[in-house]
């Protein structure tokens, strides 16, 4: 049977200019979070917006994502495509011209939701474009490689072009040129697709959107606890204990609801599938612990003081791990009939690599070529195991339960980075606290090696005209420095050591998995069939 037709005749044949087309139509999505991570600094210094309060606005966009994921998948059996990107793109258009004269930070909030439902629209919309163009039995390795691919590089591509921008011009202009940028691609869409594609229509009825509401609220709640608990000394404040209930309470409600109406948003059979969770959790764990290599960018940026454009230079390094490691593990993928076991193995083992050389690298004098391989490393360990991973969970996903693995999916890696934010930020104090305590205990101004640091450093201020007092004044104060720096990064090398153990634990886990054997693309030949032919 003939699946629709989404492109005009002048582009169809003409492979790489739907590639280039679809590439571009999808950053147009996604460079509201590559910008939005380049003015995060304007908006502490300009706007008042506290370091939680970014982290709020970036996950709540999430929430969005999550709340329209399981509806967006019926507007897209329904509405033509062409005409859906239209509209998506020209509100992207709008939200990102409200970010230019935001000033009130609960605006913000509401106006990142809309991008997080924009974003989603968007990229539902290539998901179905990118499969469409593809063999159905290379759905599942080029498919995801080349959207997920996107949606990693991203942030550190945008970050390139909106770095260059931010140091040469005022900062609004990044949202100017962004818009430009969506702009061109609303006139691609326009060019390039065709107005009609010829797929059935499926009527819009029955969408639980008391479901929808109980979802974005629940998520929305939990986004609020994990990011400012730590702020507010979690269940102490009042605020958090609401939040909670109201995560908890919301959560349930939603299951329950999904569990009782006839057409839900998820079919919470899905998870009767032992392979289907069994992937979820290695899911959580690798996005759980993938983050750490914030705090090497929190590190350079923040301590070292590096430019935003050679931190995005760094992200290149991490990028063409990921892009070169996705290509190879997809043509494996496609070449053979390669177990989900061996890419795990093989990512983990290059994950802990990473970790192990991080905590025998991070020293006070760190520098941009101590930092090449590993944060290569780190991108080659995610071109590893994630795209194997996702296919290994959505082939476990029962047939019926239609594009429920999708939305848990993206459940769980919501969660799992809800959980790192706290977490990392919680084993900092913890581990800094306890460095820090060891280090004052030890240190005695009758020693001779504190004396002589503490000697070095009034002379040193004082051989710039400050008086005896002054430099005396300003040395202990650098003295304290010294020591709040080294605590940090001795706690920076507990984190990454804390880590590698733990997943060699993983490792040895996964090893002693037999359900793991399971080929890749035993179920290849029905993965997403029913977006193109149903």
């Amino acid at each position: 049977m003939r699946g629709p037709q989404y492109f005009k005749s002048w582009i169809n044949d003409w492979n790489w200019g739907v590639r280039i087309a679809l590439f571009l139509i999808l950053m147009s999505s996604l460079v509201q979070f590559g910008v939005f991570a380049m003015t995060q600094n304007y908006l502490i210094s300009l706007l008042g917006f506290q370091s939680e309060d970014l982290s709020f606005g970036m996950q709540i966009c999430y929430v969005g994502i999550l709340g329209i994921l399981p509806i967006q998948f019926r507007f897209l059996r329904y509405f033509e495509t062409r005409n859906y990107l239209i509209v998506n793109i020209t509100a992207g258009i709008l939200l990102s011209l409200a970010c230019l004269f935001i000033r009130d930070v609960n605006v913000f909030f509401v106006v990142r939701f809309l991008q997080g439902i924009v974003v989603c629209n968007i990229a539902g919309c290539m998901v179905v474009l990118i499969y469409s163009r593809l063999k159905t039995e290379h759905m599942q390795a080029i498919g995801s490689s080349v959207f997920y691919g996107s949606i990693f590089s991203n942030g550190v591509i945008i970050g390139i072009a909106a770095a260059m921008v931010v140091n040469s011009s005022d900062w609004t202009q990044v949202y100017v040129y962004s818009i430009i940028f969506q702009l061109a691609t609303l006139v691609i869409v326009l060019l390039a697709l065709k107005s009609t594609s010829g797929h059935k229509k499926y009527p819009l009825y029955q969408i639980d959107w008391i479901g929808f509401v109980l979802l974005i609220a629940a998520a929305g709640s939990l986004t609020y606890t994990m990011v400012y608990g730590s702020k507010y000394y979690w269940f102490e404040d009042r605020r958090i204990v609401i939040s909670s209930l109201a995560a908890a309470s919301g959560t349930v409600c939603f299951l329950f609801r999904q569990y009782l109406i006839r057409r839900p948003l998820i079919d919470l059979s899905i998870f009767k599938s032992r392979n289907f969770v069994i992937g979820l959790v290695i899911l959580a764990i690798y996005y759980g612990f993938k983050d750490s290599i914030n705090l090497i960018y929190s590190y350079t940026g923040g301590v070292l003081g590096w430019s935003p454009y050679r931190l995005m230079i760094l992200g290149l390094c991490n990028v063409s791990g990921i892009i070169l490691f996705m290509i190879f593990s997809g043509q494996l993928i496609i070449r053979n009939r390669h177990s989900t076991k061996g890419f795990l193995i093989a990512g983990f083992s290059i994950m802990i690599i990473y970790h192990l050389w991080m905590y025998f690298v991070f020293t006070p004098d760190l520098s941009f070529p101590d930092l090449i391989i590993p944060v290569f490393l780190q991108g080659a360990s995610a071109g590893l195991i994630f795209v194997p991973v996702v296919i290994f969970i959505l082939s476990s996903a029962p047939k019926h339960t239609g594009t429920t693995g999708i939305f848990v999916a993206a459940c769980t890696r919501f969660n799992a980075t809800l959980q790192s934010i706290a977490g990392f930020y919680n084993l900092q104090l913890f581990f800094n606290k306890n460095y820090k305590t060891g280090i004052l205990n030890r240190v005695s101004f009758l020693d001779f090696a504190t004396s002589e640091r503490l000697n070095s450093y009034v002379q040193m201020f004082s051989s710039k005209g400050y008086t005896t007092e002054q430099a005396t004044s300003l040395a202990y104060s650098s003295l304290g420095r010294a020591v709040d720096l080294q605590a940090q990064i001795l706690g920076y090398r507990a984190i990454f050591l804390t880590i590698a153990i733990v997943l060699s634990i993983v490792l040895f886990l996964i090893a002693v998995t037999p359900s793991l054997n399971k080929t890749v693309l035993h179920y290849s030949k029905r993965m997403f069939i029913w977006v193109f032919h149903k």
